[in-house]
């Protein structure tokens, strides 16, 4: 079961906190919430922390985005690239940029949008680049510890590694070079380059 809370602000904006994941979110508003007033744009985010390269694929704020486009809603996934205490007004104010040109221009059948954006000052900024996934990974670390009661956890630390062939044309190459990333995604898994070749297997059920 999924609880939801009714929740609103003194400037006079409203929503709903929903105790699931981001993409559970997105289907109770659906499905529950908004039945009567379809939404025109989904934005997730802002995340705190970036989603690039391979990180994309374990993302609650990118899943959310996808469960946006399932149900054929225009959508993007939008971080800000740092863990630490930061200033989203830049990267809010770019998010209701790129809104209102998406609005205006509609994404592909199946696609959605991440944006990344650099945590630095505005005046830093270097400008916007279209870039695709890169493969950069965590390199993971699981310290063991032990609770109040004697029990064993573990805490997950780590830290990120740019693979330095990974090219010009990548999320995390942008990001390090103080650019905004925009890389167009689309939730179609599909290794189309391999079937014909998985084809060749032969795999029999005998």
């Amino acid at each position: 079961p999924k609880s939801t809370n009714f929740t609103d602000t003194d400037d006079g904006i409203w929503g709903y906190a929903v105790s699931g994941t981001p993409a559970d979110c997105v289907k109770i508003a659906y499905w529950a919430l908004l039945q009567e007033h379809k939404p025109d744009l989904l934005i997730s985010g802002i995340n705190h922390g970036s989603n690039t390269g391979l990180n994309v694929i374990y993302s609650g704020t990118v899943s959310a985005a996808t469960e946006g486009t399932i149900l054929n809603i225009p959508s993007f996934a939008i971080s800000l690239t740092t863990y630490e205490e930061a200033d989203f007004s830049f990267a809010a104010k770019f998010a209701r940029k790129l809104a209102t040109v998406i609005l205006q221009n509609g994404l592909p059948v199946g696609t959605y949008l991440n944006v990344n954006v650099p945590a630095v000052p505005e005046n830093q900024i270097r400008g916007i680049a279209i870039t695709r996934q890169g493969q950069a990974v965590y390199r993971e670390k699981f310290e063991q510890r032990k609770d109040p009661q004697n029990k064993t956890y573990y805490w997950l630390t780590g830290y990120k590694i740019n693979l330095e062939n990974d090219g010009p044309d990548t999320d995390d190459y942008a990001i390090l070079n103080n650019m905004i990333s925009i890389t167009p995604v689309h939730y179609d898994l599909t290794n189309y380059q391999f079937l014909d070749k998985l084809k060749q297997w032969k795999l029999k059920l005998e």
